[in-house]
This record gives structure tokens, C-alpha cells and sequence, in this order.
């Protein structure tokens, strides 16, 4: 692939800020602040590239430009007075390579993305879609020469296996990813359960398979997904449920406190797989509210003490501001999750894991919020017990995402008025991939032996030699956008 077809003039970020969503929420416009850290960075990737002697596109792609970027956002963020959060780098990273591979390039953790997608770009599901409607047509890489083929939606080839790879595992320090579903019904699935299989042997005859685990999707409120369960789990080795609790049919959702949630929950453990992903938070649409909060979280834990209940997105929506926990009062968010646990006495680091996918990608805008939230679900769902997650590929590749969490701190006020923990590097760790390897029961010796010599290992070196990220998102970035997705802002 040509190089000067990537982004030649540097036009693009490393660590994006933008309204790019996953799908599952209508896009939402960047603040001042946001507007005014992207300029800060555009500047200082200039001022930087001249300082080091390299073209801007160079600068762009190096880990400098990413420690340039981030402290571009701090001083925006302080200028704005969000300081209960910040990215902890040195102002010499901007400068020095060593510096900024220190403080945000890998430093070996292992890194497991519990919050993976990918779309089939010939999948039937687009025969679903109403006349004249352009899914995800604002992201296509006009380099992509699949995205030239004859065919309305031909642009959806450069979202194929092969760009998942490159976007998750060589451009990024992802280590494993669980690829997920999202709400649908059988006949309308943008990922079926066949076609995450097939991805998933692409991976192994790129000798990665110890890569990608699937899940597999229950919506326990429509017909036959229940007795689907045993052929996902027989055939296709499914290692967690994925459900929606906002979903169902006429847009009536479920609780997991419910009957309905209560069968669902009993058929998983009489199957053996005994982890149940939950999307709570970021609601579809006003009738899915109520079943998008996590007041049956506690409740369902409680009663089943053996399951591990992981939940995506940690009860966040985007129209809520987050703060301290509100206490018995609290009622909207993150609290919802938190108000669950203690009500029904479920303590922290017990069965209830709080997922950060989209959740920490949103919360990057805000690092006072992001602050509140991670010091919030730390210390009430504990220190085991948040996992990593990036929702990408919507978000073009998580590499970002994984550089600001890298450096990303709680103020020292914040943590002494709320009792919040410092993010240390083994806590960091925890989060990344340690906490989850025990909920899927992950070897992380036997991972290792594979990862770090298989075919993905020996491509990502070399790749390195020559990086071309190109630094795009791929979901919707404007509410026209959201709306023309199949089943946008349906429950």
C-alpha cells in the first residue's frame, strides 16, 4: 500500500477527539474544550515536527505525537478548570522518542479487549436495510481498493477481516480481543455467529488462536434465542452470553431480575458458561430507558453467586454528567450500577465486573469525568473487577485508547475527598487484561507462549519497521449518520 495514500499531510490525530459513535447512541458535538485541545494539538504537532526535523505526517505516527496530543488536552482541559483528571507525562516526551515509549509506549502488559466488533461487509443483513440507505458510508479509506468495486455498499469491503487485523492487532498492543454482537434478530445480523467464527479462523491460520474468543448473542425475550443457547455453546465453543437488556420484541426489554432474565441466567448455567455480558447504559431510545438502567444488576448477582455478570458500557450514558456518587438519590449513569451493588449487598471484587468499552472512549473528552467514573467503578465494583474494553472497530483501532489510559491519573484532591485509588501501574495492569484473563479463565503463561511467537507476533514486528496507521473512525459522527444505520435508536 502506498504510504502517501495514508494521510500524507498529517491531517489526522493519534489520539482521536471526536463525535464518532458505536452505533448504539446518537452522536455527540465536541465542547469548546474539545474543539480547543484539538487545536492545541494540531499546533503543537506543527511547532514539534519543525523541532525534530521530520514531516508532520512522520511526527504524527510517532509515539511523541501522541505524548504531544495528550498534554495538548491537559492544558485545554485545565484552561477550561477540568483538573480531577489528567494525562501524567512529561512535557519532554513531545521531544524525546525514548521518553514517550516510557511513558505511553507497551510495556509489556497483556492486553485483553473484552469489547471487539466487526461487520460483514456481504453479509445479508444489508438486504435489510431501507432503499437507499449508506451504512457506515462516512468511513470508507478511499486507499481501500475493495471500496472501488461496483455495488452500493462496495465501501463496506474496507471493513473486511483483513483491515480488523491490521486495525486491532498490528496497530494496536491488543493482545486478545472477545469479539461481540450487537441487538438484532437473527435475520437481521450485521455479525452472525457463522461469520464471527469465520474471523476467528482467520486468526488461527495466521497461527494466532489463543486471539480472539467469541460470544455468543441472547436475547432471551425472543423467540427461540433460549434454545439457541446449546448449539451456540456445542458448535461454536461460545465463552460468554451477550444480551441486551433494552431489546425485545415491539420494544418491550427484559431485567435480569425478571422471569425472563431469571430463565436465561438458569439455561447459562446449566450450560456451563457462566458469563453473562450485559449492555446497561447508553440507551437505544425512550422506551428502552428503564431496562437500560443497572437496578437489576444487584439483584440478579446476589441470587446467583456463581455467575459472573459483566457489564458493558458501566450503566454510562452520554446525557448524564458524571460526578461523585450521589448516594441513595442516585438514580441516572454509573450511579445506577453502583446504587445496585450496595443495595442488594453485593461487595466490591465479588461477581459484577464494570466494562469500559465507548465508556472510556467518551469519558477521554472529559477527564474530570472520566476521574469520577473510574474512581466510581474502582471502588465500589473494585480493583479486580473493571475490565478493558474498546468497542473498536468502530473506533478505528484502539491504539489510542490504550496510549491514554497509559497515562491517564486521578488528581490527588479527588482521591483524598472520595476515597478514589491512584492508578498504579499494577492497577493499570488489573484493568487491561489481568482481571478479565480470570473471568474467562485465561492461562496467561499458555497465552504468552503463543502470542508472543505466532505468525500476528512476527507480522506486527515488521510491520512496525514501517507503521501506516491511519488514524479513522469508522461509526457514525453525525445524528443523520446514527439514524441511517439498521435499527438505529430502536429498542
Amino acid at each position: 500500500m502506498n504510504p502517501v495514500q495514508l494521510d500524507p499531510d498529517g491531517n489526522r490525530l493519534p489520539i482521536k477527539l471526536d463525535t464518532t459513535s458505536n452505533g448504539e447512541f446518537a452522536p455527540v458535538p465536541l465542547s469548546p474544550a474539545n474543539l480547543a485541545a484539538n487545536r492545541l494539538a494540531h499546533e503543537a504537532a506543527d511547532t514539534n515536527a519543525k523541532r525534530t526535523g521530520v514531516s508532520r505526517r512522520h511526527f504524527l505516527i510517532s509515539a511523541c505525537d501522541a505524548a504531544s496530543t495528550l498534554l495538548a488536552f491537559n492544558a485545554a482541559n485545565a484552561a477550561a478548570g477540568r483538573t480531577g483528571g489528567f494525562f501524567d507525562l512529561t512535557k519532554e516526551a513531545a521531544l524525546e522518542p525514548a521518553l514517550a515509549q516510557a511513558e505511553i509506549g507497551d510495556k509489556g502488559e497483556f492486553i485483553f479487549d473484552v469489547q471487539g466488533h466487526f461487520v460483514n461487509p456481504k453479509g445479508a443483513w444489508l438486504q435489510k436495510l431501507v432503499p437507499g440507505a449508506k451504512p457506515l458510508s462516512q468511513m470508507p479509506k478511499t486507499e481501500c481498493a475493495l471500496g472501488l468495486e461496483s455495488g452500493s455498499h462496495s465501501y463496506l469491503q474496507c471493513l473486511g477481516p483483513d483491515e480488523f487485523i491490521k486495525d486491532v492487532f498490528l496497530d494496536s498492543d491488543t493482545d486478545m480481543m472477545v469479539l461481540s454482537f450487537v441487538p438484532s434478530r437473527p435475520d437481521a445480523e450485521p455479525l452472525t455467529i457463522q461469520e464471527a467464527d469465520a474471523v476467528r479462523r482467520i486468526v488461527d491460520r495466521m497461527e494466532g488462536t489463543h486471539r480472539v474468543l467469541l460470544h455468543g448473542r441472547v436475547n432471551p425475550n425472543q423467540q427461540g434465542d433460549l434454545e439457541r443457547m446449546d448449539e451456540l455453546k456445542d458448535r461454536w465453543g461460545v465463552s460468554a452470553w451477550k444480551t441486551y437488556t433494552q431489546f425485545g420484541p415491539e420494544g418491550k426489554g427484559y431485567f435480569l431480575s425478571d422471569e425472563t432474565g431469571t430463565r436465561f441466567i438458569e439455561k447459562a448455567r446449566s450450560l456451563g458458561v457462566k458469563v453473562i455480558c450485559v449492555h446497561k447504559g447508553l440507551p437505544f431510545g425512550r422506551q428502552s430507558y428503564e431496562h437500560s438502567k443497572c437496578t437489576d444488576i444487584g439483584v440478579a448477582a446476589k441470587r446467583f453467586p456463581d455467575v459472573a455478570f459483566l457489564v458493558y458500557h458501566s450503566g454510562f450514558v452520554t446525557s448524564v454528567p458524571e460526578g461523585p456518587f450521589q448516594g441513595q438519590g442516585a438514580d441516572e449513569g454509573v450511579d445506577t450500577l453502583i446504587r445496585s451493588l450496595i443495595d442488594n449487598d453485593v461487595p466490591p471484587n465479588r461477581n459484577v465486573y464494570a466494562e469500559l468499552g465507548s465508556t472510556w472512549r467518551y469519558l477521554m473528552r472529559n477527564p474530570e469525568a472520566a476521574a469520577h467514573v473510574l474512581g466510581k467503578l474502582l471502588k465500589y465494583c473494585g480493583e479486580d473487577n473493571v475490565l478493558w474494553g474498546t468497542d473498536s472497530i468502530w473506533y478505528g483501532s484502539p491504539q489510542d485508547q490504550i496510549q491514554a489510559f497509559r497515562a491517564f491519573q486521578i488528581a490527588s484532591e479527588l482521591r483524598a475527598r472520595y476515597d478514589y485509588p491512584e492508578i498504579t501501574p499494577q492497577l493499570r495492569a488489573k484493568i487491561f487484561g489481568l482481571n478479565a484473563a480470570r473471568v474467562y479463565s485465561i492461562s496467561l503463561e499458555e497465552v504468552k507462549k503463543y502470542t508472543g511467537r505466532d505468525r500476528i507476533a512476527h507480522e506486527r514486528l515488521a510491520y512496525l519497521e514501517h507503521p501506516q496507521p491511519h488514524f479513522l473512525t469508522y461509526g457514525p459522527k453525525t445524528r443523520r449518520e446514527f439514524l441511517n444505520l439498521p435499527g438505529a435508536g430502536q429498542p
